[in-house]
């Protein structure tokens, strides 16, 4: 059967464009020219007999017959790149993952080795900062995120939402749980940037004059590290402390749990088209499982 098929590059360049309703960005994605990605575009639209964009003072708008195009023509390429993925002899490659320091040490790391037994294929490049990578210019393929409220404007799954408890080394605290008036005799750790020990107690039914300012501020991670030393009592989540509790390094010395955030596993624009990244999103879900739904191991 003869098919009437555009270019493929031709497709390719509108598809890119109409994502990012941006010549610009579509270029840079595709490692082209401005100009070749508009003599695509208009090459599309003569061969059409359609106008697919309108320009706009700053930049291009989709019109409805690109929208419907577009919606048309992604899931036809993503079928082509995942045949042909699924064909080439060459690895699966390189994924950048982007995390926030605290969850790519304590939950990904620890975790990683698993997951290239499962995957000896794929390379998993880290990059974990405060300052979080731009997933729609490209300098990751995927990202964790952490929200305290609220969700996220772009493509994500909910990885964790468990609660905040207080946690601390056996010998500091053999017996395990603990009274929560009797925390007060301890050094509070806490994160730089929040104060949740106030409102831990609250929740514990102390009210707010139980505490003024934790003892110690610090970052999480190095919080985390302090309390496994003995140097006091830390209010964490439980995906973030899990290794070290199945090691015996840290014990939870309370039921009483509060909510603080959840943390979101973010594609972008782009989705997971890639094979690899479908596989890691897999394996990030089931870890996380335990982690979902207010779920707290330990």
């Amino acid at each position: 059967m003869s098919r009437k098929l555009p270019p493929l590059n031709a497709l390719r360049a509108f598809e890119a464009a109409g994502r990012h309703e941006s010549f610009t960005r579509a270029a840079e994605e595709l490692g082209v020219s401005h100009s070749a990605i508009s003599r695509h575009v208009r090459g599309l639209e003569h061969r059409l007999g359609a106008q697919l964009f309108r320009d706009l003072p700053r930049g291009v708008q989709l019109t409805a017959d690109g929208k419907a195009y577009l919606a048309r023509i992604m899931p036809a390429l993503d079928v082509i790149s995942e045949a042909t993925e699924e064909l080439e002899a060459a690895p699966a490659g390189q994924i950048t993952v982007s995390s926030e320091t605290l969850f790519a040490q304590r939950f990904l790391i620890p975790r990683l080795p698993e997951f290239y037994k499962a995957c000896p294929e794929i390379e998993v490049r880290l990059d974990a900062s405060q300052s979080l990578a731009d997933i729609e210019r490209y300098e990751a393929d995927i990202a964790v995120r952490f929200l305290i409220s609220g969700g996220v404007d772009a493509p994500s799954d909910l990885l964790t939402d468990a609660l905040l408890y207080p946690y601390a080394a056996p010998t500091l605290i053999p017996r395990g749980e603990i009274a929560p008036e009797d925390l007060l005799q301890f050094r509070l750790l806490k994160d730089r940037g929040r104060n949740v020990w106030q409102q831990w107690f609250e929740a514990a039914g102390l009210g707010g004059e139980a505490i003024t300012e934790p003892r110690w501020r610090m970052r999480s991670t190095l919080a985390i590290e302090a309390v496994i030393h003995g140097h006091g009592v830390y209010l964490g989540s439980a995906e973030c402390v899990d290794m070290e509790c199945r090691m015996g390094r840290l014990i939870r010395c309370s039921d009483v749990g509060i909510r603080s955030g959840a943390y979101h596993l973010v594609y972008g624009s782009r989705g997971v088209r890639r094979r690899a990244l479908r596989q890691f999103r897999n394996w990030l879900l089931e870890e996380t499982k335990p982690f979902r739904g207010s779920g707290a191991p330990g």
